[in-house]
């Protein structure tokens, strides 16, 4: 699946990654994250995406991103909306699939394989142009929960498919760790609908 001479990307789509982790009953330790695929080739970059709510005086994923953004990762946020919906429920919209889009396919032109934490649908198109130029991709979510947490179409264009569930060993975090910040579940239009 991996061969250790390859340049290595991850790109993870941060409220994806901690729903998915949350389905399977784990925190996510995301300094084993790298060293694990530190592991499997030389790993370039590893960017992280999340929408924040500007407006807070507190946020609780502010720690979390601040700790990313020292330790490693490549911090991508944008400004989250938030709006009522019409039973009168408070809701926050942050999608970020466009910024991960332009990052890969940039980072494209020098890696050799880049590694989607997502099981959204709508990357579907982005995994086979990026096979297009002659990349590997392989795809991280879980079909160990009721419903799956990854589209059918990603894992089926994906060279590979890493379910989360098999990583819980090597990358979770172990019960005694202090708590990191929670990703706060983000509303997005088409984020969670995993059938297309």
């Amino acid at each position: 699946m991996f061969d250790p001479r390859e340049k290595i990307s991850l790109f993870i789509d941060g409220a994806n990654l901690y729903a998915t982790a949350k389905s399977l009953g784990f925190d996510i330790d995301y300094r084993k994250l790298l060293t694990a695929f530190q592991g499997r080739g030389y790993l370039l970059r590893a960017y992280y995406y999340t929408a924040l709510i500007e407006d807070q005086e507190y946020s609780s994923i502010r720690p979390l991103i601040d700790w990313l953004d020292y330790n490693g990762y490549r911090v991508v946020t944008k400004p989250a909306k938030e709006f009522t919906d019409s039973g009168g429920r408070r809701k926050i919209k942050g999608n970020m699939d466009i910024e991960l889009a332009v990052d890969a396919m940039e980072q494209s032109e020098t890696v050799d394989h880049l590694v989607i934490f997502s099981g959204d649908g709508d990357f579907k198109s982005l995994v086979a142009a990026l096979q297009r130029r002659g990349r590997k991709v392989s795809v991280v979510s879980t079909l160990a929960t009721q419903p799956s947490m990854i589209a059918d179409c990603l894992r089926r264009q994906a060279d590979n498919f890493i379910d989360l569930a098999s990583l819980k060993s090597e990358i979770g975090r172990a019960e005694s760790d202090k708590p990191q910040a929670r990703q706060p579940r983000m509303e997005e239009e088409e984020e969670y609908d995993f059938n297309h």
